[in-house]
């Protein structure tokens, strides 16, 4: 019990780094996009589609060498030479690639949204380089256990994207009314977007310098024998992330290209809120993979596993409910002009829920080398994203969309769980774990039930707050044993 409540830590410690920036993001971030964004909806969809072509870009260029470097450099005394050999490779690499990208801005931006937004992509591509630079030494902190540095570094950058972007967006405009030379020739009101972009760069850039100390310690030797280990190792993953990525953003891209950019542009918004599960799952992510990998050759590695399975989804479960209980408080993190699409959070809570799940039960094929299998997973649910996405949106709009992703992840954890059971069978409660999501689907279905007859919101979340204690009461008498266990460690 005392790895899990170990685990636990780091989770909150990643969460500093992961979650708390995002919530700043959400909190301050979102609603001044959404309001400033508010008479050009369009302009969103395509900031959102843009950002879901920077995740597909992080995927190629890292090629997932972040987990193929947990997997060796894990290993007694392969620390250095793995980081070494996965560094000299990601420099090579992004180096084309950014070439490539800026050279073939215009392309890429046709693919995406329209030629004209070239300049977005080479502002794109140019963070995204930062960031997968800055990949590897984030890799190390994670596996040399320093999530206190790995979280200080993460909200430095959103601390220097807030401030770059109220600069560019409040600060320059203000000057100019004040008749400054050099911010009149610099602001312009149609360079908002830009000026977004170029925020994360800065923010970017800066996060890479403060990583530098990381390559220190490269020997600058490259271990040919161990990089194509590690290549055989990461491709299946790099199909795998690539999959998720099409999962997770293309919805966006498929939802722009088929309804109006204004509706795009709601359905951008909304997600922001789901997605504040998603970024629970981020900071377990960043804290159970190096867990997970390090327990593999203990004895009671299963046991572990299948322990963190389920207080994974007691607490995910209560994310989903305390979410969907208090959504009158967590709407306000976008305009009310685009609170028209909140109906499909709850769907999609429950698909990054799912999505949660099937990072848990995907631990069997790292740590068997069977890759291959999280390939045939993850494009299988690539094929229901971009099946459904085309057969639902333009029929039910971007409704169909979070069915889809719903769909989608389902699919992906259920597969995973199975085909585990056959390989590397993990002692799942799966009982339970099913039981914890669908009480909290319960207890939401009695909020929903009852709110229209309740007179006034003040009275909806005093109700609402009774339903989410009778749900802890009832998960802490059913799992008082494993509680007190955890806690005592």
């Amino acid at each position: 019990m005392s790895l899990i409540k170990k685990l636990a830590g780091e989770t909150m410690i990643y969460g500093l780094g992961s979650i708390l920036p995002r919530v700043l993001n959400f909190i301050i971030v979102t609603p001044y996009f959404t309001r400033i964004l508010r008479e050009s909806k369009g302009d969103y969809a395509t900031h959102g589609s843009m950002y879901a072509l920077a995740g597909f870009l992080v995927i190629l260029l890292t090629y997932r060498m972040e987990t193929a470097f947990f997997r060796f450099g894990s290993k007694d005394g392969g620390l250095e030479r793995t980081f070494s050999t996965a560094s000299i490779a990601i420099i090579g690499t992004t180096t084309l690639g950014f070439l490539f990208l800026f050279l073939n801005a215009s392309f890429v931006a046709g693919l995406v949204t329209k030629p004209e937004d070239a300049l977005y992509v080479r502002l794109i591509s140019t963070f995204v380089i930062f960031d997968v630079l800055s990949a590897l030494p984030f890799a190390r902190l994670r596996l040399t256990n320093r999530p206190l540095r790995f979280s200080y570094l993460k909200l430095i950058n959103v601390g220097v994207t807030i401030i770059t972007l109220f600069f560019l967006l409040e600060g320059l405009p203000f000057l100019e009314s004040q008749g400054i030379e050099w911010a009149d020739r610099w602001y312009d009101k149609s360079y908002q977007l830009y000026f977004i972009f170029l925020s994360n760069v800065i923010a970017s850039g800066v996060i890479l310098v403060c990583l530098l100390p990381e390559y220190k310690t490269l020997k600058w030797q490259f271990d040919s024998v161990l990089f194509k280990k590690m290549l055989i190792y990461a491709a299946p993953l790099i199909v795998v992330g690539l999959a998720g990525m099409v999962n997770q953003v293309l919805d966006r891209i498929l939802v722009q290209k088929q309804i109006s950019d204004d509706l795009a542009g709601v359905y951008n918004a909304c997600i922001k809120i789901a997605v504040l599960m998603q970024l629970f799952i981020t900071a377990f992510n960043y804290a159970a993979e190096p867990f997970f990998f390090k327990q593999a050759d203990s004895k009671d590695s299963k046991q572990t596993y299948a322990l963190v399975g389920q207080v994974f989804t007691m607490v995910a479960s209560t994310v989903f409910l305390g979410i969907m209980l208090y959504i009158d408080i967590a709407q306000l993190i976008i305009d009310a002009s685009f609170r028209g699409g909140l109906n499909i959070v709850p769907i999609m809570l429950l698909a990054y829920l799912f999505n949660g799940l099937y990072y848990n039960f995907s631990i069997w094929f790292k740590v068997t080398d069977r890759t291959i299998y999280g390939a045939y997973i993850a494009t299988g649910g690539a094929v229901f994203t971009i099946g459904l996405n085309v057969l639902l949106v333009p029929k039910i709009g971007y409704v169909g969309a979070a069915w889809a992703a719903f769909a989608c992840f389902g699919f992906m954890a259920t597969t995973s769980y199975l085909i585990g059971r056959k390989y590397y069978p993990i002692p799942y409660p799966i009982g339970r774990m099913i039981g914890y999501i669908v009480f909290a689907i319960l207890i939401y279905g009695v909020s929903h039930f009852v709110r229209p007859i309740l007179p006034n919101l003040i009275l909806i979340l005093m109700v609402n707050t009774i339903l989410l204690l009778i749900y802890l009461g009832v998960l802490y008498q059913l799992e008082k044993k494993m509680i007190h266990a955890i806690l005592k460690g």
